[in-house]
């Protein structure tokens, strides 16, 4: 079985995965109607009976975790400043390379809000997580496609968890015809269109 074969069947994989997932959201009973996310009357009456009072919550917090407090939050200044920075470079430069953009909203999801068994402190959590996470996969998605312009070839040893890119890049010292394939890279970038593409 040759490399394309296996791709392909992750990639199949993949969309199973997601079907899964999608069959998961019947079962919990909830859909979403502009953006936000309903729950079945039922489900929710559930959620408010599990839910734990801000006072209660506080209670159980462990102490190391009040200690880290200030550092986690204090963390929203880079990420932010990061935010804005890579957002600047793709709007700057993505359109001089002829790179689709990425959209943001593919990746920063902000909808545990919705959840009734969570208190305001939860939530507030739940977001800040939320948008780290997003931020740093919309930044990676970025990263991704700038080095799909600039250099998409493997390293010579294994590394963990690349980018879905990654897989379609040229072997490490597979150097036939190594500037037609770039250039292949590259018009494949321009023919892509949503945030979520893949090559």
């Amino acid at each position: 079985m040759n490399i394309r074969q296996i791709v392909d069947q992750i990639s199949a994989l993949e969309v199973e995965l997601q079907k899964a997932i999608e069959d998961q959201e019947g079962l919990l009973r909830y859909r979403i109607n502009d953006r936000r996310v309903v729950f079945e009357q039922t489900i929710r009456d559930a959620h408010q009976r599990v839910k734990l009072g801000v006072f209660r919550w506080f209670l159980t917090v462990r102490p190391q975790n009040f200690i880290t407090m200030p550092i986690i939050y204090g963390m929203i200044v880079p990420l932010a400043l990061f935010d804005l920075c890579i957002s600047f470079y793709q709007l700057s430069c993505f359109p001089i390379y002829g790179i689709a953009r990425v959209r943001r909203a593919d990746y920063i999801a902000m909808d545990h809000q919705h959840l009734a068994y969570l208190n305001i402190i939860e939530k507030i959590d739940c977001m800040y997580c939320s948008y780290a996470v997003g931020m740093l996969g919309y930044a990676r998605e970025i990263t991704a496609r700038t080095e799909q312009y600039f250099c998409p070839i493997k390293h010579a040893r294994k590394i963990l968890n690349a980018h879905s890119r990654y897989k379609h890049f040229l072997d490490y010292g597979d150097a036939d015809n190594f500037h037609v394939k770039v250039e292949e890279f590259r018009t494949e970038l321009a023919g892509e269109t949503t945030g979520k593409s893949e090559i």
